[in-house]
């Protein structure tokens, strides 16, 4: 079995305690962050989409770094987007204002909804560590 590491930042224990799951798991040189959401510290849905948007990526970035990754080591985004037509505009800006534009392949996929009610946008990724 390859080289296992689990990666939960401290941030996000309460959500890993609760629901079970790791927010990212290291393979070797591969670092797969599992679907992260917009809401706050205290795990209540963020309502505005811009802010939740912009939550969400963070989140993304919280768990990249505990794996010692940035934006600039994705490889691999996959989004997934309730009423997507409706808010991939205001979706689009807010990742273009803090995610690289290059340098990854990234899939869209409108769903009927997500995990909790209000949730908009849930954002998974792969990345290659640096170095490995």
């Amino acid at each position: 079995m390859a080289d296992r590491e689990i990666i939960v930042p401290e941030s996000m224990r309460a959500i890993v305690e609760r629901a079970g799951y790791a927010p990212a798991v290291r393979v070797g040189e591969i670092v797969y962050v599992v679907g992260q959401v917009g809401r706050t510290p205290d795990l209540q849905v963020i309502e505005d989409p811009a802010e939740q948007f912009a939550a969400a990526w963070e989140n993304v970035r919280i768990v990249l770094e505990a794996a010692g990754c940035s934006f600039a080591d994705m490889v691999d985004v996959t989004t997934y987007h309730v009423g997507m037509a409706r808010h991939m505009d205001v979706f689009r800006e807010v990742k273009n204002r803090l995610v690289p534009r290059e340098g990854y392949a990234w899939t869209r996929i409108g769903v009927s909804e997500l995990a909790h009610p209000g949730l908009l946008v849930e954002i998974k990724c792969v990345a290659h560590r640096p170095g490995g």
